[in-house]
């Protein structure tokens, strides 16, 4: 066999398709294995760039094959469609990931440990209670309301509703029985809920970058922990801007003719920890609506004059961008004087328009013409 360069490989739970090519660009392997031939392929192979689509599974087989001293690249799938030539089969995945992974503009994925994807699936198991806590709270309701049973909102509500059905003489037994079997899943999932969030907090103390993020306003332990597992190369963005747009909080471009033309958000990236990063900033615009926490300058004029939903994006965009300067340069957060970051560092006109304020981060008010490149 020539020297090989690179293989792209495409995964799959029991057949791997391998393409690797030599110097001169020429396939000079393509071969099928099966799961367990994968990793004695790879040892007796002498050390080769190796890329991988970022799918499931991806991050096991990264560690695996570096372990047998080969270089792993994870590339997204998005970024890995666009070689392929015509058609969709296991040999021309594995041939388009290998054209992928040479194109010098082409992002890699960070590999993640297990430890890193075990706290990742904290957060999974977390967002799954949630969910079906509450699915089982809207049952309850949807079922208790036939009955002419209703509860405020709030899952406070939801034990004395349960009392009250136990109590009511008009609703017949058999119901009852069920609203009972409704009733202990819900307190199951409630708990099974509060023992997640007790772990997440304890990965959250361990955390040093996590407990530095976790000072910044509408950045609770949740959104630090879910920055400190999502993000594991901060270095791999060229700028906050650049982490902002790769978490889908920056407008949409349809410019043309040298016209700035912008709409909604992209959405693109992690979807939880973008939506992790909106609540946030929507939980502290609520608070100092209440008068229970200051704002900054730029945030009041913001909250005066945009909707709060728009405010709550715009909060959030600053927040990543904030977060991002921390952990590259290991800075613990620092208020202004007012209690809050001072943004009156004009943004670019894009953003204005977009965001209706200034977006520029910043720490300090001292720091404020130089915290952030670009």
């Amino acid at each position: 066999m020539e020297q090989l360069i690179r293989i792209g490989m495409d995964t799959s739970k029991s057949v791997f398709q391998l393409h690797g090519v030599d110097a001169a660009e020429r396939p000079v392997l393509v071969r099928k294995l099966r799961r367990r031939a994968v990793v004695p392929f790879f040892a007796k192979l002498a050390p080769v760039r190796i890329g991988l689509e970022a799918c499931g599974g991806s991050h096991y087989w990264a560690r695996t094959l570096s372990g047998l001293g080969h270089e792993v690249v994870l590339i997204a799938a998005q970024h890995v469609k666009p070689y392929v030539r015509r058609g969709k089969h296991d040999a021309a995945d594995a041939e388009a990931t290998c054209e992928a992974m040479s194109r010098p503009r082409t992002r890699f994925v960070g590999v993640k440990s297990g430890e890193q994807q075990a706290a990742q699936m904290l957060f999974g198991v977390r967002e799954q209670l949630v969910r079906r806590r509450t699915q089982l709270s809207n049952t309850i309701r949807g079922y208790a309301a036939e009955f002419g049973l209703v509860a405020a909102q709030g899952l406070a509500r939801i034990e004395p509703l349960l009392a009250r059905i136990a109590g009511d003489a008009t609703v017949p037994a058999l119901a009852k029985e069920l609203f009972e079997t409704l009733g202990e899943e819900y307190r199951a999932v409630c708990a099974r809920y509060a023992a997640i969030d007790k772990k997440l907090l304890a990965h959250h103390r361990k955390d040093e970058t996590g407990q530095r993020l976790a000072a910044m306003p509408g950045v609770g332990p949740v959104v630090a922990s879910l920055l400190g597992v999502k993000v594991t190369d901060a270095t791999a963005f060229g700028s906050g801007r650049d982490f902002a747009a790769w978490l889908g909080l920056t407008p949409k471009n349809h410019s043309t003719a040298g016209k700035n033309r912008l709409g909604v958000i992209t959405r693109a990236g992690d979807e939880m920890l973008r939506q992790a990063l909106v609540v946030g900033a929507t939980a502290h615009i609520q608070q100092v609506r209440r008068g229970r926490a200051k704002a900054s300058p730029w945030l009041a004029a913001l909250i005066a004059r945009k909707p709060p939903k728009l405010a709550a994006v715009a909060l959030a965009n600053k927040t990543a961008r904030m977060a991002w300067k921390m952990m590259i340069t290991g800075e613990p957060y620092r208020c202004g004087p007012s209690g809050q970051p001072d943004a009156s560092s004009p943004p670019s006109r894009p953003l204005r328009a977009a965001y209706g304020g200034g977006l520029r981060p910043a720490l300090t008010a001292a720091q404020h013409g130089a915290d952030m490149p670009g």
